[in-house]
């Protein structure tokens, strides 16, 4: 029985844990949150609900009497039950997190369990799709075995909340694979932030993942929020993240480790609600062993990869990409001869030019009015006149 052949009703959880203590914190907890909870306080007991009942959600301790919580992800996985869960471990075991990960757990926590962590991954568990997303503009176009597993995968990821790390070429893909992630996922309707890790001078890489307050430095004439600020609850996507200098990998393993950032001038740490996606076209194992990136970033990042296909790899679907191709050459073209109205031929143009600026600029909108030469308010204005989303 899984989540979809119950009736609908108040969400189930199932707790695996043998600590009294943390027990009665996670189900006081989750019954604020409207929550019914089911104990288990073993390996054993657990699987055998598991297979019994039907639950939205399971949070497992790592270490239990009778072995390892992560016993309880291989089953949940194996027996393909349709039940997300998380897992609990100690405070600074790496390890255990990403083997979790590894073998199908959609995210973890840390001890001591921080309440808001626990309700942000609560949130998002039970909004995990019951259905395949619907149909986006975001679509991985081709028919050959390499493309159907990548789609696959990327599928199985998006009900993931685990970090994944693309790999491939230049050219083939790799946002519009991790866009796909995020749409086809819990946080579809919260933002996807794309950084492009290697143009972000070193000197303003830590305001602009972070933030500043006001005064942090000369010219912060006002609070401003980082990338993750930006991407709370929804997707950051580090692109190009074998670029990062070392000193920022120090600060993006902490942020990625605690989900708290502290703001360049500030003197506390906020909780950040983020899914970590990062890509290179660079050999990042090559470069963990030439000592240029931190190997307990790079395992925190490579959790899951998906190797994404080169243009050899799928040879069968080039005159596919082709057509799609000259079709969006065909749709974009700008009108000759006034075979339009002249308002009709001015909106193509301006629709034109602000989707290149748009490109240009990886959606950054404030960027792409400057670039265009008008204020930002005027770019937010013509963009919900010509429908540009």
């Amino acid at each position: 029985m899984t989540r979809r052949t119950r009736e609908r009703g108040q969400p189930k959880v199932l707790v695996v844990d043998d600590e009294p203590d943390l027990l009665e914190l996670l189900e006081l907890t989750l019954s604020r949150m409207g929550l019914d909870t089911t104990r288990a306080q073993s390996v054993s007991e657990a699987i055998r609900l598991l297979d019994a009942q039907a639950f939205d959600l399971c949070l497992s301790d790592m270490r239990l009497p009778d072995g390892e919580g992560l016993r309880v992800v291989e089953h949940i996985t194996e027996k393909g039950l349709d039940v997300p869960v998380a897992v609990i471990t100690a405070f600074g075991s790496a390890e255990n997190a990403v083997a979790a990960l590894k073998a199908g757990a959609f995210d973890y926590l840390a001890k001591p369990v921080a309440l808001e962590q626990l309700r942000a991954l609560v949130k998002q568990a039970l909004k995990v799709p019951e259905k395949p997303a619907a149909p986006s503009s975001y679509q991985l176009l081709g028919e050959s075995p390499a493309v159907m597993q990548v789609r696959s995968m990327i599928e199985r990821l998006a009900k993931s909340q685990a970090p994944v790390f693309i790999t491939g070429e230049s050219g083939s893909g790799k946002e519009l694979a991790a866009r796909m992630i995020h749409i086809g996922g819990p946080r579809a309707e919260q933002a996807f932030v794309p950084v492009n890790c290697g143009a972000i001078p070193e000197n303003l890489m830590e305001s602009e993942f972070f933030g500043y307050r006001k005064g942090a430095f000369t010219g912060a004439e006002g609070d401003r929020d980082g990338f993750f600020q930006a991407a709370n609850g929804g997707t950051l996507f580090l692109d190009e993240v074998a670029d990062l200098p070392l000193p920022m990998q120090v600060k993006l393993l902490r942020a990625i480790q605690e989900k708290r950032v502290r703001k360049v001038g500030a003197t506390a740490e906020d909780p950040v609600d983020v899914r970590i996606i990062s890509a290179t076209h660079k050999r990042l194992p090559a470069l963990v062993d030439a000592g240029e990136f931190r190997q307990d970033l790079f395992y925190r990042l490579h959790v899951i990869e998906l190797a994404m296909p080169s243009l050899r790899e799928m040879r069968e679907d080039i005159p596919l990409i082709a057509d799609a191709i000259l079709k969006k050459e065909t749709d974009t073209a700008l009108p000759t001869g006034d075979k339009w109205p002249l308002q009709d031929y001015l909106d193509r143009v301006e629709r034109a030019a602000i989707n290149e600026a748009l490109e240009k600029t990886r959606y950054n909108r404030t960027a792409a009015a400057k670039l265009l030469g008008i204020t930002f308010r005027a770019m937010r204005y013509r963009m919900e006149r010509l429908g540009i989303k």
